[in-house]
């Protein structure tokens, strides 16, 4: 959700020239291939995020290299996250950082909602 949130917010200025790539995964392999969960889109599409596609993908060590950020929505990924690029691709350009680092306020990491009911993908929108 937060990739379709962040894709939005990048096509308005001030962002449209600052920001070129945007992509999601996982550190897992859980749902690769798989479309977002039909509650995100729903939740994207009441929010008035519209166009947003996306199939799940597993983190690449290209990542490391393809981007300059790569954010993490909780601790474990940032963990795994970068254990992936000490060992794998320790050259790497890109900056793993914790998503909630960015939130204005307190660092918050970013809930998974998919085993909630809906509230909890409204709670992840407002997050992201």
């Amino acid at each position: 959700m937060s990739e379709g949130v962040f894709q939005s917010l990048a096509q308005t200025e001030p962002y449209t020239d600052l920001i070129d790539r945007i992509d999601s995964c996982g550190t897992g392999a859980y749902h690769v291939g798989d479309s977002p969960d039909r509650r995100t889109m729903a939740t994207l599409k009441a929010k008035g995020v519209k166009g947003y596609k996306h199939a799940a993908r597993q983190l690449r060590t290209s990542d490391f290299s393809d981007f300059d950020y790569i954010f993490a929505m909780d601790t474990s990924n940032l963990r795994n996250t970068r254990r992936v690029q000490q060992l794998k691709a320790p050259d790497g350009k890109a900056k793993v950082l914790l998503f909630g680092e960015y939130s204005g306020g307190k660092v918050e990491e970013i809930e998974d909602p998919y085993y909630d009911g809906q509230e909890g993908f409204e709670k992840a929108y407002e997050q992201a």
